[in-house]
């Protein structure tokens, strides 16, 4: 019973990721991987309390049936050479206690699963950045990390806060839950916070009336594009961070969608004026003009926030990539 039950379960694990990898389904990881801690985590409760127990008693009986028949033997004045654990062969012991292979797939994983469950959930969750909406803070194929903690502690799956953290300071780099698809993961700087004005008007940005500074900088070769794109020094908040600024680009923003408190936001051909709402943010890429943000798709609710980005751990292509940023 319990194979074939394992088997299904494990089936069933394969074929989600199966269809999650080929596009048949919209997966959701951090579901898969508590998912996988819960039965993996069941099945090592059952081992260290139900079947461990079983086969070591069943050894047990083994060497009390031999200690019987030993003891009758020599009750009839029949001397056995044997020792008892020669009798009892490693081997055979080994057989009875091994673990048979549907406890092996499932118990014995859980060790490793727990832990990772627990650090991705808690504490450090890797990425990898997928486009350049933020060049050249962080490039295509930088592997990242988050801090989990530094906005406060959630429950993994829901999301729900459990504490309060760092309150969230423009010009933190964030990764979020897309607001128009919360099972897709973005990352973007945030610029403005609960009840700023934010004014991105012919590609500059102003918070709360006051202009940011902006330093021109030597021009930054984009890969992509295989090009040259003028690029500026900002500073948002406390964070002094570069920005691309690509002048074949019109300033207004063509195509924003409709998205909650639109009402607060003012469209014109020079750009757009939003007041951000309580609980909300307003993110946008530092390639300002290859970015789909929050000028296009709307507020971030705190609700949706999953870390701070800190650290690029690796980039195969760019191995000096490796380091902190702001």
């Amino acid at each position: 019973m319990m194979p074939v039950l394992t088997a299904i379960i494990l089936a069933t694990f394969v074929g989600y990721i199966g269809a999650w990898y080929t596009g048949a389904l919209e997966g959701n990881f951090a579901l898969l991987l508590f998912l996988a801690t819960v039965v993996t985590g069941a099945y090592w409760m059952a081992e260290r309390f139900i079947f461990l127990p079983k086969r070591q008693k069943e050894l047990a009986d083994q060497i009390a049936e031999k200690q019987a028949r030993q003891a009758s033997l020599a009750k009839m004045g029949i001397q056995q050479t044997n020792s008892l654990e020669s009798e009892v062969a490693p081997e055979a012991r080994e057989q009875i206690l091994r673990q048979p292979w549907w406890l092996d797939w499932t118990a014995g994983l859980f060790p490793v699963i727990i832990v990772v469950f627990l650090l991705r959930s808690f504490l450090f969750e890797p990425f990898k950045i997928p486009s350049g909406s933020m060049y050249p803070t962080l490039w295509v194929g930088d592997l990242i990390l988050v801090n989990k903690f530094h906005y406060g502690v959630r429950l993994p799956v829901i999301n729900t806060k459990l504490t309060e953290g760092t309150p969230v300071q423009r010009g933190d780099v964030m990764v979020f839950r897309y607001p128009p698809k919360p099972s897709l993961d973005y990352i973007k700087r945030v610029v403005g916070v609960p009840g700023d004005e934010v004014s991105y008007l012919n590609k500059k940005l102003t918070i709360n009336g006051k202009p940011l500074s902006k330093e021109a900088q030597p021009e930054f070769f984009e890969q992509d594009s295989m090009r040259y794109i003028k690029q500026f020094q900002e500073k948002t908040g406390e964070k002094t961070h570069n920005i691309l600024n690509d002048d074949e680009r019109p300033a207004f923003i063509n195509g924003a969608d409709d998205f909650a408190f639109k009402k607060n936001c003012t469209y014109t051909v020079e750009g757009v004026t939003c007041k951000v709402p309580e609980g909300m943010y307003f993110m946008m890429g530092d390639n300002r003009d290859n970015s789909l943000d929050s000028r296009y798709w709307g507020f971030v609710p705190d609700k949706n926030i999953v870390g701070r980005a800190f650290f690029v751990w690796m980039n195969f292509g760019h191995i000096s990539r490796i380091g902190a940023f702001d």
